[in-house]
């Protein structure tokens, strides 16, 4: 309670003030100090005013500690982290809904070991430059490197970025901020993931738990006019390539068709072993 409490308080730090053009800071004690500059947002969304969201909506300080989130389920997990992915949808115009489904698919609903032990919500790997916290998990590869953020709310922030600063995303940008299903086979099509399914069970979780309820309220109070979908210069997404395989297949007999390593098979297959079945469907590459 105390936890869903203080989180709720930071997050009304965060939006009080909305509409007014002055820089304010506003402090209570025992919270960080938030300092933000509002202004009305322009109806043509480009790249640069994407990443601009930064500064528009800016994340308190770090806290300095880790901050423990026990989830007990996933309505919890819901009421919990619902208004900051909110929060991010103003200031990226990635849909709540999407945002919160990834989170729930990516991090079981808040209770996985990773997130339990990172606070990474979205399964953001280190990458090359990162210069904050980190632990080792095993994912597709043995002791992979994760972020590790202090507070939650970090990790839907590099969320918002990682999609907001990807050019294969870009696309995604163009559909309406509030068609959740466009946004769910886009970033499919975009290979976030692998899974034939992602689309599907996103779409599933946020209908289930009526998560566009979150979008449709940002939409209502927000000033800038749904964008309608653009088409023009939207780059073509990426499409998978699978392979079925037959009787007679190995992993290498597949690798050299495709020209593609072993390695790379088993990490976009999600497979611990050389094992295959007759009838199982491999992702071989995106062409």
């Amino acid at each position: 309670m105390i936890k869903r409490i203080g989180y709720v308080v930071l997050v009304a730090l965060l939006l009080t003030g909305c509409g007014a053009k002055k820089r304010r800071t506003t402090h209570r004690k025992g919270a960080p100090v938030i300092s933000r500059t509002e202004t009305k947002e322009n109806t043509k969304v480009t790249a640069e005013e994407r990443t601009e969201g930064s500064n528009l909506y800016p994340m308190p300080e770090d806290p300095g500690r880790f901050e423990k989130f026990p989830i007990s389920d996933t309505q919890e997990y819901i009421k919990t982290f619902a208004e900051i992915a909110q929060y991010e949808m103003r200031a990226f115009g990635i849909p709540a809904s999407i945002t919160l489904a990834q989170g729930i698919l990516e991090s079981g609903s808040g209770r996985g070991e990773l997130t339990l032990k990172t606070n990474n919500h979205f399964g953001i790997k280190c990458h090359t430059g990162w210069e904050g916290e980190f632990d080792f998990h095993d994912d597709d590869a043995k002791g992979e490197c994760f972020r590790k953020y202090n507070h939650p709310m970090f990790s839907f922030r590099d969320h918002s970025l990682f999609l907001t600063t990807r050019s294969r995303y870009a696309f995604l940008f163009n559909y309406r901020r509030d068609d959740y299903k466009k946004w769910a086979h886009g970033l499919k099509q975009a290979g976030y993931a692998t899974d034939r399914q992602y689309p599907q069970k996103l779409i599933a979780l946020i209908e289930r738990y009526e998560l566009h309820k979150y979008d449709e309220a940002v939409v209502e109070t927000s000033d800038e006019p749904v964008r309608q979908p653009v088409t023009d210069d939207a780059p073509e997404p990426e499409v998978s390539v699978t392979h079925t395989v037959v009787k007679g297949d190995t992993l290498y007999a597949i690798s050299r068709k495709y020209e593609v390593s072993v390695d790379e098979l088993k990490r976009m297959n999600r497979l611990n072993d050389n094992t295959i079945s007759i009838g199982q469907v491999l992702y071989v590459r995106a062409q």
